[in-house]
């Protein structure tokens, strides 16, 4: 005999007229699976949706999905697009997308996007009306550029007001062909608030990274070479410029109209003119950086004579005050730092000067002590004895002299460098200190150079 249940009311009935409602679980599995289906026909976050090349990439960013990954196939992709909802744009090996030649190639309006893997290029070239391969908008919150290779004549990715921003681990590479200053920045911060810049690697553009107007901002781990100024700082506060490296540029790092920059751990190799320069620097540390072999402007005399006041400057310290300079090696430069216009009350200890063809210039009037707490610097050129084997020079060091002073007051005096004159003045002031001008004074000179960090050495 067959038993047959039927539905009556929201309750089942058997043969016998017994009713019962179902079971509990039983609902629950069909309400999961009537709600599964409705999200697949909605499209869900975290869909993908693949581009081929010749596809419009444009209407494919419309119809994507909030949360979705837009993967573009290998090949070329036209642009220009506008990304104006939260998504991931992301290039499979071989991916481009070119510009036409006019505006920028990627703008980006929505919060949350993600480029990644991609070759941009195509941009226009107009600085005026700030071209860029990628250029983010102040409404793209927490914006990530990651892992793609930039071609741009103007700038490489333009951060316009853009909070928590990311740029890592991209290749950016200027128009070579163009006059450096008629060249766009790599990465340019506008107005910006916790934005971190890592792992990019820049080159043959107008500046590397230029930060305006920006704050609490974190620039590390950056490769820049080939340009005017690596890093160059104006009117940004409150910054960490970390374990970067510049390589043949103009200035490694210009940091200018500043305060409260941590600058730790960075390398300037074989810049021209400056290595770092400091100019209305104020409460900064500069600590841990390694500059070498910063040489000057070469004149066009027979020998190829320096141009007067163009000398390499490993540090350059121009009317900036309250920064402690510690823990740095300054080696193998024209001059290994240059301090003017008032610089004065700067903390300058635990560095070492070696090898520079001058080590300090300093024209004031005011006397500096370059140690504290008993322990100064290392110099190079010191001849002073260490009798008690502390590690602290018995004699101090006065890297200038009254010599000194009066040829950067007056360059033509340099043709008396080798007159009996100048010799006596010289034998003079070593054998009778109390004669010795203001100046620059390390009165705890150290005996050996200290160790730098070990990513640096």
């Amino acid at each position: 005999m067959r038993c047959t249940w039927r539905c009556v009311g929201a309750c089942w009935s058997s043969p016998d007229g017994r009713r019962s409602r179902p079971r509990a679980g039983g609902t629950a599995i069909l309400l999961a699976a009537v709600w599964a289906l409705a999200l697949a026909a909605a499209g869900p976050a975290g869909a993908a949706v693949r581009v081929a090349p010749g596809e419009p990439l444009q209407a494919a960013l419309e119809r994507a999905p909030a949360g979705a990954t837009v993967r573009l196939a290998p090949g070329v992709h036209r642009g220009p697009v506008v990304v104006s909802r939260p998504l991931a744009l992301v290039g499979e090996p071989g991916a481009v997308i070119e510009g036409d030649g006019r505006g920028s190639v990627v703008r980006v309006r929505a919060p949350d996007v993600r480029i990644a893997g991609l070759t941009i290029r195509g941009g226009g070239g107009d600085l005026t009306a700030l071209d860029a391969a990628v250029f983010v908008e102040r409404t793209a919150a927490r914006v990530r550029i990651e892992g793609n290779r930039i071609e741009s004549p103007a700038f490489g990715v333009w951060l316009d007001q853009t909070p928590d921003a990311v740029v890592r681990g991209n290749r950016i590479h200027g128009d070579p062909r163009r006059r450096s200053q008629d060249r766009g920045n790599g990465v340019h911060l506008y107005y910006l608030e916790g934005a971190v810049v890592e792992g990019n690697e820049i080159w043959e553009t107008r500046d590397g990274i230029y930060i305006d107007n920006s704050r609490r901002c974190v620039l590390r781990g950056n490769r820049i070479r080939d340009l005017r100024f690596g890093i160059h700082y104006m009117y940004s506060h409150d910054n960490r410029v970390e374990g970067n490296r510049t390589t043949r540029t103009r200035t490694g790092y210009a940091l200018m109209q500043s305060r409260g920059l941590t600058v730790v751990g960075n390398r300037s190799e074989g810049d021209r003119n400056y290595g770092i320069l400091l100019n209305y620097i104020t409460y900064s540390r500069i600590v841990g950086n390694v500059v070498r072999g910063v040489r000057g402007q070469r004149g066009h005399a027979t020998g190829g004579a320096a141009v007067a006041g163009g000398e390499g400057k490993a540090l350059f310290v121009y009317n900036s005050e309250y920064n402690e300079i510690r823990g740095n090696l300054f080696a193998e430069s024209d001059i290994g730092v240059h301090l003017t216009a008032g610089s004065e009350d700067n903390v300058i200890v635990g560095n070492a000067f070696v090898a520079n063809r001058v080590q300090v210039k300093y024209v004031a009037s005011r006397q500096q002590e370059w140690s504290r707490d008993g322990r100064g610097n290392y110099w190079s050129d010191y001849l002073g004895w260490d009798l008690d084997g502390d590690g602290v020079g018995d004699r101090p060091y006065w890297p200038n002299d009254a010599v000194d002073l009066l040829l950067w007051r007056y360059p033509l005096a340099r043709l008396l460098m080798h007159s009996p004159a100048v010799r006596t003045l010289r034998w003079v002031q070593e054998h009778f200190p109390v004669l010795r001008p203001p100046g620059v004074r390390d009165s705890h000179p150290l005996m050996r150079p200290p160790p730098l960090p070990e990513a640096l050495s």
